[in-house]
């Protein structure tokens, strides 16, 4: 079977090498995929939000099954033009995908079908919302943008002059783009967080191993937010009452008011939940594979996963016996100087022929001249099993400090 990976990023280097382990996949494309990639499928030279391009190049390549890493692509509709071709794709289709295209959306589904989530107030214009924020008198408070925006779209603010100016910025000043057109206002809420990624069909939700990942950019959650700057499986929060719970009063009845909304979901759900005083409540949905969970969750599985995205096309998900290992799995972001902000590209990268007790997945990087230099924020991911979280960990952490690039940025206290 011929595979095309969607996606340039260390989730998608991560999903070329778990489908590169299947006996079923005779040959692996990537677009545009990285230097990690290259090593062990075709890179394409197409944006993974060139639609008609990849749906080209899968017809003319005889793809028999597209994955999709990335969240804009699945939002932009890439499935549906894809099926409407005949072609097998695994992702959610542009309906389903709006659970993370848009949070109004997600926050009115959230309400209309009592999934307990954050309270909130929604606004499409900016005199009303800096209104609202006139007469607020409880901060912190979380101001949202509706679209897509990188990761970057959520505000907290401190106090009512931090909140007028972010709703300045992202509804006047357009930060944003047109993903800043409607907000939500919602209370701040606190407690540790959690991911919780299922696989889904139409009729069946299986849970994988839990996760947690490290988003600000400085050690004890401090600095900016990020894309994740490590992460570490199994999340020690997380437990079977935890995922009973979830399961039953929070993913279920999101997948089944889809459903009645005529939006029927099937790939990869990720829920974001915070576990508040009052108990779990949804942050946010992803509708793909999180960055860097998966490089922590798909080296435990053991199943083959080209088997298990064909099972959820075809609504088989439950004739498939779901083989997790019982290691525990770390992974550090190795991030260029300035990421989340302004950072440079095409630094030289040495040390990685070094490293050979952890996998490397590549994340921002590219070939030049048979070199392969920095070409995004987040640069490499060094990924390692062990008995336990602390023994994984230390061997990422050492083969980290074998790898070098003039502004290495790692957080230094990821799992603690």
């Amino acid at each position: 079977m011929k595979v095309l990976v969607v996606g340039g990023g260390g989730r998608e280097h991560t999903l070329v090498w778990k489908l590169k382990q299947s006996p079923r996949v005779s040959q692996i494309y990537c677009a545009p995929g990285n230097a990690g990639t290259s090593q062990m499928a075709i890179n394409v030279a197409l944006s993974d939000t060139d639609i008609p391009g990849l749906l080209k190049f899968a017809q003319e390549h005889a793809i028999d099954l597209t994955v999709v890493g990335p969240e804009v692509p699945l939002v932009g509709g890439i499935v549906d033009k894809f099926e409407a071709a005949g072609m097998r794709i695994f992702g959610p289709n542009a309906r389903a995908a709006i659970l993370e295209g848009s949070k109004v959306f997600t926050k009115e589904l959230l309400s209309k079908y009592h999934i307990p989530t954050a309270a909130y107030h929604r606004f499409n214009q900016a005199q009303s919302a800096l209104e609202f924020l006139e007469t607020n008198t409880i901060y912190p408070i979380v101001i949202k943008a509706d679209g897509l925006a990188a990761g970057k779209g959520v505000l907290i603010s401190m106090s009512k002059e931090e909140a007028l100016q972010g709703v300045r910025e992202i509804m006047e000043d357009k930060v944003f783009g047109s993903a800043g057109d409607e907000i939500i206002i919602e209370e701040f809420m606190t407690g540790p967080e959690l991911s919780m990624l299922c696989f889904v069909d139409s009729k069946t939700v299986v849970p994988m191993v839990s996760a947690k990942d490290y988003k600000r950019i400085g050690e004890g959650d401090t600095g900016l937010n990020t894309g994740g700057m490590g992460a570490i499986s199994p999340n020690p929060l997380y437990d079977q009452e935890l995922e009973d719970y979830c399961i039953k009063n929070i993913i279920e009845p999101t997948l089944q008011g889809m459903r009645q909304e005529g939006r029927p979901f099937k790939g990869i759900l990720y829920c974001g939940v915070m576990l508040t005083p009052a108990g779990p409540r949804v942050l946010e949905y992803n509708v793909r594979f999180g960055d860097p969970e998966t490089q922590v969750i798909l080296p435990r599985l053991e199943t083959d996963l080209f088997d298990i995205f064909e099972a959820v096309i075809d609504d088989r998900l439950s004739d498939i016996k779901m083989v997790w290992d019982h290691s525990a799995a770390a992974t550090i972001v190795l991030a260029s100087r300035g990421y989340p902000e302004a950072y440079p590209k095409g630094i030289g990268i040495t040390g990685l022929e070094k490293v050979g007790t952890s996998v490397i997945f590549h994340a921002g990087t590219i070939n030049v001249d048979d070199k392969i230099v920095t070409n995004g924020g987040r640069v490499l991911n060094v990924t390692s099993k062990a008995s336990t979280v602390v023994e994984a960990l230390k061997t990422s952490y050492q083969n980290s400090e074998l790898i070098h690039f003039d502004g290495k940025t790692i957080r230094q206290d990821i799992g603690s």
